[in-house]
């Protein structure tokens, strides 16, 4: 009798440990069907839902503000009239990308398509002629700034609008393979070649293997397979990295934070990434008269006098040099004006939204086979796109077309059509860039103004840095639940019954 109750007792906590379990496990709460469990049909959820953050970048925390011109328009360009937008949550890099950051990417592409495609290195190459000018001795920038190891940690410059763009897809790609290597989801692959390399897209869609050390458990009970490749909604990769829109990098490069919780600065408008309208440190204390910004003071004075420089810094200087703005960011005025995605127009102020305003859009999808799967990657080993096709938009409300580089702004539907023998200099290859440079006086430190320069140029006063969008909560909080009242309590009793 004793060794039965013995049994018995047993097999009670054992019930009750697997109920415990059970009940552990999370649940949907439309079916009531387990998540991550393959006897209830295997449907995985990603326990950890908040995005991580990639190397490089910060936080910003979106909201509103006033985007546009804050001092006076000296060139009256009016292209830069103040409105209020909201713009989204999203990262941005600490500092600008470095010259040793950008060699990094050349070596790979050297490593990868050096024998098969050369002239892909070739291109992606910054322009260090940039640094030439008629009547000053520049020679030996285009030779030691880009490579010298002095150099280092100084901004890339002589690179396009195209070139960045290129950068922050490799990116992309490098930092989601460094992800899934740590997950031990993949080990080093030495051999990649050519079209053979990490893609997160061709790796999503199993058109790049790679050296798998173990895959994500399969919990799917109609497959017999006991692993299966990782999925977006594995949570374990990031985000693209890209170039920040002119409305995010006008708004980090403000980082206008409100100081309370109850209150909302609708009305403050900084000129510069810091308070006040001076160019040194006002705070008392260490630091006290030090420049704020790495720019030209006047005519011939870029650094001051032997003995007494003031900005430390004849050309660029090294990105983590001077404050960071309340957002944590580096440089966001001095050192180098920076590329952003928009398309340059004048008028985009006048008709952009006021969330998230962009212009530069072209609408595109994956290209499909004849089976109606996704086509075959191509030879730099990505997945192929197109434009939407007028079919495919139909009587959609929201686009009209799939190329809306020039929406009311230059195409027919606005009445402004830019034509071969037009004397304009705007194109859709005209593209902003944000910031004032080395090279620059105060004006153009001031976030609001805008300039623009050809996607395939590039200067000795223009790099970049990238931005990533932030998913899920705006900040990494969760909304606080509302309190419970009368009502609610007495909907739960009436449930008993």
């Amino acid at each position: 009798m004793k060794n039965l109750a013995k049994l018995t007792l047993l097999l009670f906590l054992l019930a009750g440990l697997a109920g415990l379990t059970s009940c552990n496990k999370e649940s949907s709460s439309a079916t009531g069907w387990n998540y991550n469990d393959k006897d209830w049909g295997g449907f995985t959820v990603a326990k950890e839902k908040e995005q991580k953050t990639g190397p490089g970048l910060v936080l910003i925390p979106g909201g509103t503000f006033v985007m546009g011109n804050v001092d006076e328009d000296v060139l009256f360009e009016y292209h830069n009239i103040p409105r209020r937008v909201t713009v989204s949550s999203f990262y941005m890099d600490e500092t600008e990308v470095t010259n040793v950051h950008y060699r990094e990417y050349l070596y790979w592409m050297g490593r990868i398509f050096g024998e098969t495609y050369p002239e892909l290195v070739y291109k992606a190459l910054p322009d260090t002629l940039v640094w030439l000018e008629e009547l000053a001795y520049n020679e030996p920038y285009v030779k030691y700034y880009f490579r010298h190891p002095a150099y280092n940690d100084y901004p890339v410059v002589g690179v396009t609008w195209q070139q960045a763009n290129e950068y922050c897809r490799w990116r992309s790609d490098r930092v989601n393979e460094m992800m899934l290597m740590k997950e031990g989801i993949l080990d080093q692959d030495p051999n990649q070649y050519g079209a053979e390399h990490f893609n997160t897209e061709s790796f999503l869609l199993g058109q790049y293997q790679g050296v798998v050390k173990k895959g994500v458990k399969n919990l799917d009970p109609n497959s017999e397979e006991e692993t299966r490749n990782v999925r977006f909604d594995d949570g374990i990769l990031l985000p693209d990295y890209r170039l920040p829109t002119e409305a995010e990098w006008e708004y980090s490069a403000l980082a206008i934070i409100s100081e309370s919780e109850d209150e909302e600065r609708f009305m403050n408008r900084k000129i510069y990434p810091w308070e006040g309208s001076n160019m040194r440190q006002q705070r008392h204390g260490k630091g006290h008269g030090d420049m704020l910004a790495n720019y030209k003071r006047g005519r011939g004075d870029y650094m001051g006098i032997a003995g007494k420089l003031n900005d430390q810094a004849e050309i660029t200087a090294p990105v983590g040099t001077f404050q960071p703005n309340d957002f944590g960011l580096y440089n966001m005025a001095g050192n180098v004006s920076e590329w952003v995605l928009d398309v340059y127009r004048p008028m985009t102020t006048m008709d952009a939204e006021d969330f998230n305003p962009y212009r530069g859009n072209v609408f595109k999808v994956r290209e499909t086979d004849a089976s109606g799967g996704v086509a075959p990657k191509d030879s730099l080993g990505r997945i192929k796109y197109r434009e939407l096709s007028s079919d495919e938009i139909g009587n959609r409300w929201n686009i009209r077309k799939s190329d809306v580089r020039s929406y009311r702004d230059g195409d027919e539907e606005s009445g402004v059509v830019y034509r071969s023998d037009s004397t304009t200099l705007i194109s859709d290859k005209s593209r902003v860039i944000k910031g004032g440079s080395w090279q620059d006086p105060p004006y153009y430190l001031s976030p609001g103004t805008r300039r623009y320069m050809d996607e395939d140029q590039g200067s000795s006063t223009v790099g970049f840095r990238c931005a990533m969008i932030r998913v899920g909560s705006p900040d990494g909080k969760k909304a606080k639940a509302p309190k419970k009242n009368k009502a609610t309590k007495a909907a739960k009793r009436s449930k008993k019954f």
